[in-house]
């Protein structure tokens, strides 16, 4: 049997993730480094996991991820939108469970930009009388 991956881009704020499934054990690789030490919070562990553990695929496919970027939290948006499509391409059955589980949206919120003669994007000067 050939080669056989699957690919997916992934993006959550400015972060990009391009994952690439390949039938294997289950390793998870983020950068070269193994996803745990990538991301050593359980809760962004449990992020990046919950394609494969809606899908049911834990320990089937090894998962290797070159993500860029904005922050670790946004990454860890990224690499769980692009996994998502991954399996997608592995299988469209797939599609309606990862859908209900919203997996499959690229969320579309991003910072505001700095507007002229404010502080920030909102925040106005501190007003003073004299």
């Amino acid at each position: 049997m050939p080669n056989v991956s699957y690919q997916g881009t992934g993006r959550r704020k400015t972060a990009v993730a391009r994952v690439r499934l390949v039938p294997g054990g289950g390793r998870f690789v983020v950068n070269g480094q193994p996803a745990d030490e990538y991301f050593p919070l359980p809760s962004l562990q449990t992020v990046i996991e919950q394609p494969l553990r809606v899908t049911g695929n834990m320990g089937k496919f090894d998962v290797i991820v070159k993500v860029e970027g904005g922050g670790i939290t946004g990454q860890a948006g990224a690499v769980r939108h692009g996994l998502s499509r991954a399996l997608l391409k592995v299988d469209r059955v797939f599609r309606p469970i990862l859908k209900k589980e919203g997996l499959l949206t690229r969320d579309p919120r991003m910072k505001e930009r700095k507007k002229y003669g404010l502080k920030g994007a909102r925040r106005a000067p501190q007003f003073s009388k004299r």
